[in-house]
């Protein structure tokens, strides 16, 4: 994520809006209260929607209206703003430090949006996250993803590096060696699939025996 975040507050001018997404080249900001709680979401949709209201409200004065439905009351609201507190979008769609690259992937897909602020605990801003910085995980070496596979691998199964063989091929990470119980292998699998830049996973893992018995991944996030 970026630290350095420019945000609004709800008091600030549309224009000033408009002047830092021009001037800091992005495409949408946070906008927080007095305690640096994110409270909405502007983007360069809810700008060119304000103007594109305001153009329909003003040439067509005369025309019947439709139904009001509560998107239509939104881009009123919208379209009468002069500050970020009527302009912005809310409840801001926002991540946590914790959430894993994929996690984060998942809700900018889900809710169509391309950036996340990221808030602590008591919701404050400490960060915002790109569809951009998602992609550059990509761009991360085989040798640096085989690192952190082995590690999150052998932390979460509580075993020695030796015992699982990991092998990194343009971000296609294989899997192998020979451990005590299935439940184990399938969890090796999960823990490798959620490293930043692992494109896929191989396993080619074998077990003793069969387990039932539920074990917990270290460095797994409780949001997956």
């Amino acid at each position: 994520m970026t630290q350095e975040v420019v945000r609004a507050e709800g008091e600030t001018p549309f224009k000033v809006v408009a002047r830092m997404l021009s001037d800091n080249r992005i495409s949408g900001l946070p906008v927080v209260d007095d305690e640096e709680k994110v409270v909405g979401v502007i983007s360069e949709t809810d700008l060119l929607q304000h103007q594109t209201q305001q153009v329909e409200d003003y040439g067509h004065r005369h025309v019947r209206r439709p139904k009001v439905t509560r998107s239509a009351r939104t881009a009123a609201v919208k379209a009468r703003a002069t500050t970020a507190d009527h302009l912005m979008t809310r409840p801001a769609i926002t991540a946590t430090p914790e959430h894993y690259v994929t996690e984060a992937a998942r809700i900018m897909r889900e809710h169509g949006v391309e950036r996340l602020p990221v808030v602590d605990d008591k919701d404050r801003l400490v960060g915002i996250v790109t569809r951009g910085d998602l992609l550059r995980v990509f761009l991360r070496t085989d040798e640096e993803i085989r690192r952190e596979v082995t590690r999150r691998v052998t932390m979460g199964l509580d075993v020695p590096r030796y015992v699982v063989d990991v092998r990194v091929d343009a971000g296609v990470v294989t899997l192998r060696g020979q451990l005590e119980r299935r439940d184990d292998a399938e969890l090796a699998a999960r823990i490798a699939g959620h490293v930043d830049g692992v494109v896929a996973v191989t396993s080619r893992l074998t077990h003793r025996r069969t387990s039932t018995r539920a074990r917990s991944a270290v460095g797994i996030s409780s949001h997956v």
